[in-house]
């Protein structure tokens, strides 16, 4: 009786162990005959099984998102699509937002938990505005750091969103994909969206398309805008890199006093305190926020000759000490720089240029800044600015 017991015991295991290695042969033979997955899936709805990475890696103002990962209003497919309820309000300060998908939760590079998606070419993903109009500044894949880096970032956008869902994707012909742990991400900011924005997203995969070409370095076309209007999609950079005595500004991105075109214009207030004992403050517009070159994502601006602004004193008289373009220093950093000054404001908007004939323009992280000081200002200063592009 026992050896038939210890006979049945072997069988019960030999079997399984015989079945695995059926599927094991199986898939070899899959992978070598070159018949390979075609699609790797983020996200098609609430629990589905195929979903993989977690939408835990908030970012910047993470008090201004709200997310409803089952919203069964209006899906592009399946029961439920993800919803994002973005307030502008500014909660931790920082004037922008966004999410990850990571391969664990609030994964930022501390384990090696990431997916080899060698094979894939192209992230594809649905969405809407609840309303119309609402701007996703970027999408992204990859470009997480830390001990166990992503193999790849791209990026794509800004993308003005329709209250009807429409398809986007993002290339990733000729990327290394053999480490992925941001999956997906998304950022906007409280420029492109002063009311906040509400929008959708759905059916969210990495796809293979043999029809695929991968993408060269882009040229980016003129003019080129770093502010246009507060809700622009055409805005590039963000006014996050501040300098000297930080806390001695004050900016508002959609002022209404009497801007020089369009709906808003820049106010920025110093008031000359000195706050951190720099005697001096200014900021950068960067990409992305407060990046001071650690993150590969400089515009080829190689068609610009210069950069133009307009821009007025509230008094008259305000010096500012320098407009540039550039000077970033990091482990990416601007490929060059330029600047005028000093430049005493008139009351009257007045148009500046920077002249950029001759300068190597093929990265650029730093789109443009301003500095001043306390003793040209010893009451402060307060100033505007509004159409500010490359040309």
């Amino acid at each position: 009786m026992k050896k038939l017991l210890v006979l049945l015991a072997a069988l019960s295991l030999a079997l399984p162990l015989s079945a695995r290695a059926q599927e094991d042969q199986a898939q070899a033979a899959k992978e070598q005959s070159g018949d390979k997955p075609k699609e790797f899936v983020v996200y098609t709805d609430k629990g589905a099984r195929d979903n993989h990475f977690i939408p835990s890696g908030w970012m910047g103002d993470t008090g201004d998102i709200k997310m409803n990962d089952q919203a069964t209003e209006n899906p592009h497919n399946g029961t439920t699509s993800i919803q994002f309820n973005y307030t502008a309000k500014k909660s931790q300060g920082q004037g922008w937002a966004g999410v990850y998908w990571q391969s664990s939760a609030n994964n930022w590079g501390a384990k090696k938990t990431g997916f080899d998606l060698t094979g894939m070419n192209k992230l594809t993903f649905w969405a809407r505005g609840a309303k119309g109009g609402e701007v996703i500044a970027k999408v992204m894949v990859g470009g997480l750091k830390g001990t166990y880096p992503d193999t790849v970032i791209a990026e794509a956008g800004p993308i003005e969103l329709t209250d009807t869902w429409k398809e986007y994707s993002i290339n990733l012909a000729g990327k290394d994909l053999t480490y992925v742990n941001g999956g997906f991400g998304w950022t906007t900011n409280a420029d492109l969206n002063p009311e906040g924005a509400v929008f959708y997203i759905d059916d969210i995969r990495f796809a293979a398309d043999s029809s695929l070409k991968p993408e060269g370095k882009k040229s980016e076309g003129m003019p080129f805008y770093i502010y246009s209007d507060a809700s622009s999609a055409r805005n590039h950079f963000i006014p996050s890199g501040y300098m000297g005595d930080y806390s001695d500004i004050k900016y508002d991105g959609r002022s209404k006093e009497d801007p020089y075109l369009g709906d808003t214009c820049i106010k920025i207030t110093y008031n000359n305190k000195a706050t951190q004992g720099a005697r001096w403050a200014g900021f950068y517009w960067q990409n992305p926020a407060n990046n001071w070159g650690t993150v590969d994502a400089g515009y080829d601006l190689s068609k610009a000759t210069k950069l133009t602004f307009w821009a007025r004193g509230a008094n008259g008289g305000e010096r500012i000490e320098e407009f540039k373009i550039g000077g970033i220093m990091g482990e990416y950093s601007d490929s060059d720089s330029a600047a005028i000054g000093p430049v005493i404001l008139n009351k009257e908007w007045t148009q500046y240029s920077i002249d950029l004939k001759g300068k190597d323009m093929s990265y650029i992280l730093g789109g443009f800044c301003w500095s001043a000081n306390l003793d040209s200002n010893p009451e402060g200063a307060t100033f505007y600015l509004d159409e500010i592009k490359f040309e």
